[in-house]
């Protein structure tokens, strides 16, 4: 299946303010003496944590001068990790990067390496140009994809089926009369984990998608502007959809990938029906069931149509993962993102995460029934959107992910989150 999406807001890159730079201690560090590279990934158990250190032990196999020292990291630290290593001058040689905005501004920091030419040509071949848009600032490549992840709604087929869903909901007026079979069946219907912000925030980044023109959304990494109207219609509608209660009790205070009682462990032991997450919630999911292997009944379907909208039908929201190099690190890190980037590695990649691998050569290694639909899908867009938080950067994509657990918390509303926005983007 071939997938050769242009991501909005994604190429070309302005760069939107500073990082802040705050939080603890980095750690890491770049390369003692050119022979061991350190890196930073953020799979904390399970096949992807175990994948990043097969890999790091085959490399040393095949270059024995050099020995690779990876550290995992909780996903919602890396950031914070990241700005304070930033800060310091700390860099770990690689480093996890999700394009965009956020790596626009450690670019503007002087701290990425130009990757530009020293992808190997196989790799970009096998790749296209669609992953490596994210990672383009200003024309130059900064970062090597590793995963390309368009999100939606990910369910179990076997609750619908006890609540007598017959169908995947492909309207908000389907999508809610599925919240009411599914309370009435005695489930929480939509699992969030709010705790988090950006699973709740992404709520609202699909509204916006719905609502706003393709224009309006492509040019938000160069012109922050949240004057149009739709960006007030998509808060609306996710306040009036949040006011229905479709989410899991104390969803405020849940996190959303770690244990049993976060969001997607609620998916993946039946507690809830429904989760709005990208494409790695598949391995996600499959390390919180029982016996820590895939949900067999997990499906997946499009973010549903909202009426009334100017958004493109089928457009769809998602990231792109990858890794990037610090700008003083040695040559064998490229060395190394290529090797990992190979067919045989990305095949183990996509196996291991049970996600979608950023290249093509390596579409076959995916198997799960739930990303079929969504690849499918995901070829068929007219457009895919990078998440805002990322295209927006640091500083407008925290505004953001706040502004909506705030609304949704009941301490602001749809104006409110909208003026924070375009406060934010004006400060920079």
């Amino acid at each position: 299946m071939k997938m050769r999406k242009a991501w909005a807001a994604g190429a070309a890159i302005v760069t939107l303010g500073a990082l802040g730079l705050t939080g603890c201690a980095g750690g890491g560090g770049g390369a003692d003496d050119g022979s061991t590279l350190t890196m930073w990934h953020n799979s904390t158990t399970g096949a992807g944590k175990q994948y990043w250190e097969d890999a790091a032990a085959a490399f040393h196999k095949a270059n024995p001068e050099v020995t690779v020292k990876v550290t995992s990291i909780q996903n919602e630290d890396m950031d914070g990790k990241l700005q304070t290593a930033v800060n310091s001058g700390d860099m770990p040689d690689i480093f996890m990067a999700r394009g965009g905005g956020k790596l626009a501004d450690v670019v503007k920091a002087g701290k990425v390496k130009d990757l530009t030419k020293l992808i190997d040509a196989d790799v970009k071949s096998a790749f296209g140009d669609a992953p490596f848009s994210a990672f383009t600032v200003d024309g130059k490549i900064y970062g090597m994809p590793s995963a390309v992840l368009p999100g939606g709604m990910f369910y179990s087929k076997d609750l619908f089926a006890a609540a007598g869903i017959s169908g995947e909901p492909s309207s908000m007026d389907e999508l809610e009369g599925a919240v009411d079979k599914l309370k009435a069946s005695g489930v929480a219907p939509i699992a969030l984990g709010a705790k988090d912000a950006w699973p709740a925030a992404h709520w609202y980044y699909f509204f916006a998608v719905r609502a706003c023109d393709q224009d309006v959304i492509a040019n938000l990494s160069t012109k922050p502007d949240f004057s149009d109207k739709c960006w007030l219609d998509a808060a609306q509608n996710l306040a009036d959809f949040a006011e229905t209660e479709p989410f899991n009790d104390g969803f405020l205070t849940t996190s959303a990938q770690q244990g049993a009682n976060s969001s997607a462990g609620l998916v993946a032991n039946h507690k809830a029906a429904m989760e709005l997450m990208g494409a790695w919630n598949v391995g996600v999911i499959a390390s919180l069931t029982p016996d820590q292997k895939p949900l067999p009944d997990l499906g997946w379907f499009p973010f549903p149509e909202v009426s009334g909208g100017k958004g493109t039908p089928g457009a769809m929201m998602g990231g792109v993962d990858g890794y990037s190099c610090s700008v003083d690190s040695p040559d064998t890190c490229e060395k190394f993102l290529n090797f990992v980037s190979s067919k045989e590695w990305q095949e183990n990649y996509a196996v291991a995460f049970q996600t979608i691998p950023a290249s093509q050569d390596a579409m076959g290694a995916v198997t799960d029934p739930s990303l079929i639909p969504l690849m499918e899908a995901y070829s068929k867009a007219p457009y895919v959107s990078l998440w805002l938080d990322t295209a927006l950067g640091q500083n407008v994509g925290n505004a953001l992910n706040t502004g909506v657990v705030e609304m949704l918390a009941g301490q602001g509303d749809p104006k409110k989150l909208v003026d924070s926005l375009a406060n934010a983007a004006a400060r920079g």
